[in-house]
Formats: structure tokens, sequence, C-alpha cells
């Protein structure tokens, strides 16, 4: 079954997998997903994430972070744009995530970034997700 939203699809997987305390969960495959694994990685929300490839599109597997009370590191995600409606912004209206202590991911015309990045790269874009 051919997926029509895999950023959702990606966030509703990893929300679901915390909650159940699983070690990894296993995405479809595609290169915005595997980018909003890096930013999830280098923000901390993940431990790892690998690209398995196999005869069709390929498996992401992200490796789930949790905290030394075995809570899940990731407390909130949040879908913003979405197929029927795209949310734009410009760099000056991007606004940070509970007074910064969650991210905001952006599709750029320089790459997927998060809101901090977008910022001081003065680049405005398409808001994909928030966590928290």
């Amino acid at each position: 079954m051919a997926l029509s939203d895999p950023v959702a699809d990606m966030l509703t997987r990893i929300r679901n997998a915390g909650n159940a305390k699983f070690e990894s969960v296993n995405i479809s495959g595609s290169n915005i997903n595997v980018e909003i694994a890096k930013v999830l990685k280098t923000q901390g929300f993940i431990k790892n994430y690998k690209f398995i490839k196999d005869d069709k599109q390929g498996v992401l597997r992200v490796y789930l972070k949790y905290d030394d009370k075995e809570a899940h590191v990731i407390l909130g995600l949040e879908r913003v744009s979405k197929l029927s409606r795209r949310v734009y912004v410009k760099s000056r209206d991007i606004k940070p995530i509970l007074n910064g202590m969650g991210i905001s991911i952006i599709s750029t015309s320089k790459g997927i970034m998060t809101d901090k990045q977008a910022r001081n790269g003065n680049v405005g874009g398409e808001i994909l997700c928030n966590i928290w």
C-alpha cells in the first residue's frame, strides 16, 4: 500500500514506538525521512538511525532514546504542514517552540534544518513538524 504522507507516518511510528518502549522502529525509506532522522539525531531526540537497502524503497531503522527513568525523550510530535494545508514561513516569522525547548523541522531551499538554523541562515520554508 502506498503512503500518501510519509512524514506523518514517520512521526506516528516514532510516537507509538516510544509509548510502547520499543528499542527501534522501522519506517519506510525516503529521502525526506532520512533527512528528518538526521536532524533528530543531531538534536539528541534519537540515539541513531540506519538506512537498510532492499529490493524496493529501503527501510529506515530509527533507534529511540530514553532517559534514566525509562521515559521517552520525545514528549510530543506535531505535524504542522499537511498535504491539504501547507504552512510556509519567512525567516523572521519563525517562532521558537516552547521557548527554545523544542524544535521545528523546516524544509528550505538549502535542505531540511531546524528553526534555529533557518533563522541564523536567514531562510524560510515549509514547516514540516514540531518536536519537543
